[in-house]
């Protein structure tokens, strides 16, 4: 009895652990029909609390139809279709983004902490590629029509390989990924971290390191 009840232990652990894991897949499972985002509601959950009297409009935003503004350093522009544009996503573990690059416009490496992204090329052709955890390069050139998939909280990037606009509609399982650019967030934090902790760890001075964080500081 006493091997059957170890054997029985074991099962359960296991069973437990691969649970666990598929909860931390991706957002947890709702728990009603619909909980429409009440964006300045309080107490703070994780997420956001449901307001009363949705309407179809909490469902619906037309954000993804204009191309971005790509006139900048970057030539690169993203537009979010998240819960903060659509509160009715609010628990439904989803959101899209539409991504438009000018030519040989650059979406620097970055991270989604909270969701994979998969892109589906609109217009154009697009170098991509994602770095593992063992520090292996994946990369590939995709094309309209073709489809690209980024693991969840792996460092990827996309950059236009032409003369022409490029786009694409990025798809989320998340509500509300989030974005960590490399780049902007050690150089331009609040507050900042330290110049020699940056210099250190790129092998770089402490004068290159102010020389980058004055690129990056935004506008004022």
């Amino acid at each position: 009895m006493a091997a059957f009840d170890r054997l029985l232990f074991v099962i359960l652990m296991v069973f437990l652990t691969i649970s666990f894991n598929e909860v931390l897949a991706s957002d947890p499972d709702m728990l009603q029909d619909i909980c429409v985002a009440d964006l300045t509601g309080k107490p703070k959950v994780n997420g956001f609390i449901c307001k009363e009297n949705a309407t179809a409009y909490d469902f619906f935003t037309t954000v993804l139809g204009t191309p971005g503004a790509t006139n900048n350093k970057q030539g690169s522009a993203v537009t979010a279709a998240n819960v903060m544009q659509i509160p009715g996503l609010n628990t439904l573990g989803v959101s899209l983004a539409r991504i438009d690059y000018a030519p040989d416009g650059l979406n620097p490496p970055h991270t989604h902490p909270r969701g994979t992204e998969i892109v589906f090329v609109l217009e154009g052709e697009l170098d991509v590629g994602f770095i593992t955890t063992a520090n292996v390069f994946i990369s590939k050139t995709i094309k309209k029509g073709e489809v690209f998939v980024f693991p969840r909280g792996l460092v990827h990037f996309q950059k236009n390989n032409g003369k022409v606009p490029a786009a694409v509609i990025a798809a989320f399982n998340g509500q509300l990924p989030g974005t960590q650019s490399i780049a902007v967030t050690l150089f331009t934090s609040t507050p900042p971290v330290p110049d020699n902790v940056l210099a250190k760890a790129f092998q770089i001075s402490i004068e290159e390191v102010k020389k980058i964080e004055s690129n990056l500081a935004p506008k004022k």
